[in-house]
């Protein structure tokens, strides 16, 4: 097995068990096997480390997932039928098809100001919580963090309300390097969900 190989199940392990993203996954993979990842090209990519998920969660996951998945995804529409002026858009494992109930709902808000997300929130009467994530090349962006009780999974849920400008959505439909999509929109969703209701 190759050192990336490795690196991509360990990290596989942590996204399942720990609800730890790719990114995150990687390196701690990579420092657990002794690995250094410092240069490009010494970690494996993201769809080398979803291949690793879904192996796992087929051998380890396969009686629970599929209803975790189908929860998150519920909460997932609630949130963003609420933010649908933001041009909500379902990432992460959640769209995936990889997420279990330690996953986080990961939803793209598109805004023209990007203090407009968290006015509707205040006016909601919504708690949340402000944090931020650098982008190579990118200004810092802000995430607002809720919480959302899941009835199905009988948990409170994480969603990260990833806030961008709004012209950031053209480019963020791009394809992964297999054509498929790494987020979607609520008509999306709703399909998903009607596959998995089928």
């Amino acid at each position: 097995m190759s050192h990336q190989a490795e690196i991509a199940a360990a990290a596989a392990r942590l996204v399942v068990e720990d609800g730890l993203e790719y990114a995150a996954a990687k390196r701690k993979a990579a420092r657990d096997l002794g690995r250094r990842a410092g240069r490009a090209g010494e970690l494996p990519s993201n769809e080398e480390v979803e291949d690793e998920v879904r192996a796992y969660l087929e051998l380890f996951c396969a009686d629970t997932q599929p209803a975790e998945l189908r929860a998150l995804r519920e909460t997932a529409r609630v949130w963003m039928r609420r933010l649908a002026e933001f041009r909500p858009h379902l990432a992460g494992a959640t769209w995936r098809g990889t997420a279990t109930r330690r996953s986080a709902v990961l939803i793209d808000l598109y805004c023209d100001d990007s203090k407009a997300a968290e006015i509707a929130l205040i006016n909601a009467g919504v708690d949340y919580d402000v944090a931020s994530i650098e982008r190579p090349g990118a200004p810092e962006t802000s995430v607002l963090i809720v919480g959302s009780r899941n009835a199905e999974l009988g948990e409170i849920v994480t969603l990260q309300l990833v806030v961008n400008e709004h012209d950031a959505l053209r480019g963020a439909l791009k394809p992964d390097a297999r054509g498929r999509s790494w987020r979607g929109d609520l008509a999306a969703l709703e399909r998903l969900l009607a596959e998995d209701g089928a």
